[in-house]
């Protein structure tokens, strides 16, 4: 489930690329989180009553990074290949895995991100674009702030329901963009069509799938299939939009999907020898 969820959102991602020639990132973004926040809110049917304002506060800065999260991510999409775009973006997590970490194995960790990171421009300093680069990072930097403010959600509010309101707060913030920068076509039938798929196989497919999934496994199993996602992100890159990686860009890639899976065992061998029961919406995205 968790491997069928990462290989979704990786295609979604693959198939918003395909977007970005008649609406641009921005309306792609605008398609999918628009049309998840609705499907989510009719699916859940939140629940508005019974929360203090810090609540509230906390359900919009989470949305609110939501937005700035696919934002960016998908303009270093349309800048950078799939998998280079999602091998940055996934060094948020991993960062934050290690700046909690106090072991000096971990520096072996660090070094095999880093050294990815500089394999991926493939040898040559004009091998990327460098605005790609710094959305990647900027969506990497959000990534940090969604794991954080997803965790205080799920304390806060019941089952779904904040996530559902927080994509709700992402989709109001970024419908004007969307419209302001794409306008009549966002309602294209086919664009609305491929926006729905978008949609569905990067939030409504994958939140499934991952709820499920950590009724049946430990956070620190979870969390090494998720280290996949940058090899995912590759392959769905070479199905999809026929994007070919270098071969220093690969060899990058599996040093930060090495470097994930190790911060990860290193965390599970510091736990209990039972794992503690972790909310879903802790991992969803």
């Amino acid at each position: 489930m968790v491997i069928g969820g990462a290989l979704s959102v990786q295609f979604g991602a693959a198939f918003a690329a395909l977007l970005f020639p008649r609406i641009g990132p921005l309306g792609a973004v605008t398609i999918r989180l628009v049309v998840a926040a609705v499907i989510l809110v009719v699916a859940v049917r939140p629940r508005l009553r019974g929360h203090r304002r810090s609540d509230y506060a906390v359900v919009v800065a989470f949305g609110l990074v939501l937005a700035a999260m696919n934002a960016s991510i998908y303009e270093a999409i349309a800048r950078l290949p799939l998998g280079v775009a999602v091998t940055l973006e996934f060094l948020g997590p991993l960062g934050l895995a290690l700046a909690t970490s106090r072991r000096w194995r971990d520096v072996l960790w660090v070094v095999s991100a880093g050294g990815g990171v500089v394999l991926l421009e493939g040898g040559s300093t004009s091998g990327l674009d460098w605005v790609g680069v710094v959305f990647a990072l900027t969506a990497a930097s959000c990534w940090v702030g969604y794991i954080l403010l997803s965790g205080q959600t799920g304390r806060r509010f019941q089952k779904a329901d904040g996530l559902a309101l927080a994509m709700t707060v992402g989709a109001v913030v970024i419908l004007p963009v969307g419209i302001a920068g794409a306008g009549g076509a966002l309602a294209r039938p086919t664009t609305l069509g491929i926006g729905a798929l978008v949609a569905l196989m990067s939030s409504v497919v994958p939140y499934t799938l991952e709820l499920f999934a950590l009724r049946r496994i430990g956070p620190g199993t979870f969390g090494i299939l998720m280290s996949l996602d940058p090899a995912l992100a590759a392959a769905a890159g070479v199905l999809v939009l026929a994007q070919r990686p270098g071969g220093w860009q690969l060899l990058g890639i599996a040093l930060v999907v090495v470097a994930s899976v190790g911060v990860t065992l290193e965390a599970r061998r510091r736990r209990p020898a039972q794992e503690p029961e972790t909310t879903a919406t802790e991992y969803l995205g």
